[in-house]
Formats: C-alpha cells, structure tokens, sequence
C-alpha cells in the first residue's frame, strides 16, 4: 500500500528534523542540489513502496516524482547549462553529510543527542493529533538488528562496522531456542490502551537502536524520560522480565520519578519472598504480614495454556494472598516514601495481637500462629516505606494476580510492532535490507520505516473504526476475529 507524498512531506514538516539536520551540515562553496527535508521524503518514498533502505531507490524515488513535485523538492532544478536532474551521487553526498553531522565524534555504541532528538521528532510527527492524547501507556521491547557488515574474524576486533556487537535472539524456529547475531538492539515503546479504555492504534511513538554490548534496557530509559519534559506525560509502562530483573536504578527508579506506572513481568530468581522490612515480609514487590501462609508467598504466575478451571483457583489463591497485604494508606510522597497498614488493621484479617479484628466475622482468614515477638509492622498501626524497598519489583497491580494478568496482557502491542516490520510480505529489517554500517545510518532508516508502518496502521484502523460504524449503523455487531482451533479429538470424531 503506498502512502500519499502529502501525508509524508507533513511528517517531516511536523517534526522540525529537516531545519535542524541542515543547520548541523556544513557550508560548502558550490549549492548543494538535495536538501535534508528532501532526502528524508526520499527514504520514506523507498519504505513507502514496500523497498529495501538502500540509497539507489532514494534516488529512483525522486526522479520518478511528476515534475511539478520534482521542481518544488528541488529535485529539478536550473543551472546555468540548463535543467538538471538529481544525480545518485548527490544523494550519497547529501546522506553521508547527514550521517556525519548526527554521528559522535567518538562512537561508543549509543545515538548521538542530535540523533536521539531526531528519532524522537520524528516518530512524534507521525502519530495524527487526535490520537496523541488517546492513551499514556507503553509497551517496550527490543529486538535484534543485524548490521550489513561482517563479525570480525576470530582472534580480532577489525570489522567495517566497530560499533556493532555480537547479540542474543530467541528464535521459534525448531532446535535451539537461542542464537547469536552480530549488530545491534533496537528497543521500541508502542502506544496501547489504557486499562479501562477504549482501543488505540498500536503506534510507535519512541525508539532507540544500541551497541549489542550496551545494556538496551538502560538505553530505552533516557529515550522515556524525555517524554514528560516535551510534555507526553508517562502512564503505564509494560514490559517484560527482560528490563524488570535490571538493578532498580538502571529500570525502575528513574521511570518511576518520571511519573511512570510499571506492570511487568518478574524474573524467576526475583519471585517469592526476598526479605523483610520492619518484620513484614517482601515478596512480588509488596509487603505481608509476617504470618502469610508461605504457599501463598511462593505463587507463581498463571501459564498461558491455563484452563478455565486452573484461572479460577489461581485467582481465589492469589485474592486470598492480597488480604495479607499491607495495604497502602498514602501516596509516595516528593522524596518517594509512603505509609503502609496492617491487614488486620485494616480489616482484611483476624489477629489475636489486634484484638478489635477478632470481631470480625470468620469469613476473613484468621491468624493462628502470631509471631512470638512482637515486629514492627505488629506493635504499630502503620509502617514507614522508603524508596529502597522492594524499588526493582514494586508495580501497579499486585503480582501475580488476575488484574496483574489482564493489565500485563496489553504489553503484546510491542511484538506486533517488530511483526510488521520483520514481515517480508512489506518489508523485512533482516540482514541486507540496509547495506550501510554504523548505528546513524541504520537509526535514521528505521526511525523512518517506523514512521511509515504507523501510517499503515493508521489506515487500517480508521478501516475497522468504519466498518463498526456501518455495522452499527445497520443493527449489527462490531466484527470480531473468528478464533478456529482443531484438536486431535475433532479430528478424530466421527463425521
């Protein structure tokens, strides 16, 4: 599906990126024929049309523009030996300046800051104004990104491309699970609905490529802290075990004091009790009591070929656990400190050192065994948090309970973002779909393909937003998708 010129000449207008690559480029004696604004229109023209990020199709894209378009991008132009056409050669020259402006003067693996901006600028031009404010949530991932160049050969560190590394990928593919690449991680935050809202267009509105020897989870951080300083409040921020088992100051804290809401997946070894503060136990990123049933503490998360049945008994488990919990009383204050409350307290449980709760009817889960001596969190009727506590595993949702279950859920919008960009029925970032090294380059390109594939999914969108309404119109439902699963036992049943 090709994307109209107009609707891509606005990303790029919208965005600012175009003035401020060609303040960074240098003056040059003789005029230079293609301007930044151009070239940008130019990759996104190649992408467009479903072809590979290499720079002769920028330059085929161009030149087969109606003249009108080719005069007013500059692609036309009059010299004094008369018309000239954009030669192939000014479009290297032109990219190679880009590169170089955007470019560290000494690369360590990372985007420049002028980079950064641009790949933000222009992933922000992409989405349309009426769906910037549709929904603060976020779903982050990263995935691999092999470069054109070959690893170097064993026993050196040479190659054409020095900032790319060798990575780890999961495959699905049958054999083993893992694999080695040599490039780089792209990491990618994906809007998606909020919780009790209505659907979003799974739109990418940030990313970031990195060194496979950076951390990629401490790369996307500054990318999302940047988002409430232009004025993108942060909401929910989905992600997976991955970026949740990072040290707390290299994830966590830092998305947090930016207004952020973590729903997450917890990593095996930070699962189950991890000590205590002021006698309660912490455990999943929450304080209990003391005297919770260890079972209950030592819950794991509901598998994805659950049953019905097994849904149900995990949640009653996972429900009688939260009646263990100290429950919260205050919001983190400036410094991040907030109050906590005894369950029996708070009328959540029986205890016999809290004699009014043993008025409560029996239906509340009673404590047998008390502890011997008295803690903290049982002599007072609430407790003192500090930030440090529980700071890599604290989230919004109770973990691993069913509302945790449903809100985490919405985190797949992030896959099906590298889906469509890694399907070859449109276009493919496999290796050889750009045939440049370094990481500017291939950031550019792929801020650019992002871009692009928002606006794919923007049509297909408003496409099913128009069709519920016509159904509606008619009486009728809004479509949904036919789920067709065969077993053994309906293949086998008789006809």
């Amino acid at each position: 599906m090709s994307i109209p010129l107009a609707v891509l000449e606005d990303i790029i207008d919208a965005s600012g990126t175009a003035p401020r690559i060609e303040a960074l480029l240098p003056a040059a004696v003789r005029h230079r024929q293609l301007t930044a604004g151009t070239l940008l229109t130019g990759m996104m023209l190649t992408l467009a049309d479903g072809r590979p990020a290499h720079l002769t199709r920028v330059h085929q894209a161009l030149i087969a523009l109606p003249e009108a378009d080719q005069a007013r991008l500059g692609v036309m132009q009059d010299w004094k030996t008369g018309p000239h056409q954009l030669t192939y050669r000014q479009v290297e020259h032109t990219f190679n300046l880009a590169v170089t402006a955007l470019s560290k003067q000494h690369p360590d693996g990372a985007p420049s800051d002028d980079l950064g901006g641009v790949l933000d600028d222009l992933l922000e031009a992409s989405i349309p104004a009426r769906h910037k404010n549709a929904s603060a949530a976020l779903s982050a991932d990263w995935t691999d990104t092999e470069t054109w160049s070959r690893p170097p050969r064993h026993g050196t560190t040479a190659c054409a491309d020095p900032e790319a590394a060798w990575g780890h990928r999961n495959s699905n593919l049958p054999g083993p699970k893992g694999e080695m690449f040599f490039g780089y991680y792209l990491s990618a935050a994906t809007m998606t609905r909020e919780e009790k809202g209505p659907l979003v267009p799974e739109l990418a509105r940030r990313m970031t490529l990195s060194s496979c020897r950076l951390d990629p989870a401490r790369a996307l951080v500054p990318v999302l802290t940047r988002m409430p300083a232009a004025g993108i409040p942060l909401g929910d921020v989905l992600a997976d075990s991955g970026y949740a088992h990072r040290a707390a100051a290299a994830w966590a804290i830092p998305l947090r004091a930016a207004g952020a809401q973590l729903i997450q997946d917890l990593h095996p070894s930070d699962r189950g009790p991890r000590g205590t503060h002021a006698g309660a136990i912490i455990a999943n990123g929450s304080l209990y009591c003391p005297a919770t049933p260890k079972p209950l503490l030592e819950l794991s998360p509901l598998g994805p070929a659950a049953t019905t049945e097994q849904a149900a008994e995990h949640d009653a488990q996972t429900a009688e656990l939260a009646k263990h919990k100290l429950g919260p009383i205050t919001s983190d204050d400036a410094d991040g400190y907030h109050r906590v409350a005894c369950p029996a307290v708070a009328g959540k449980i029986r205890c016999p050192l809290r004699p009014e709760s043993m008025t409560l009817d029996r239906g509340r889960p009673e404590i047998l065994k008390p502890p011997e001596h008295s803690q903290a969190c049982c002599a007072q009727q609430t407790i003192t948090v500090p930030p440090g506590v529980a700071a890599k595993t604290r989230q919004k949702h109770d973990y691993p309970s069913a509302a945790h279950r449903r809100s985490y859920a919405r985190r797949t919008g992030s896959e099906r973002t590298f889906s469509t960009i890694k399907d070859p029925a449109t276009t493919s970032i496999a290796r050889g779909w750009c045939q440049l090294t370094g990481l500017t380059p291939l950031a550019l390109w792929i801020a650019c393909l992002l871009a692009v594939r928002n606006q794919r999914i923007l049509d297909a969108y408003d496409a099913r937003q128009a069709g519920d309404a016509r159904r509606a119109a008619a009486g009728l439902p809004p479509k949904t998708r036919k789920r067709r699963r065969q077993t053994l036992a309906s293949l086998a049943a008789p006809p």
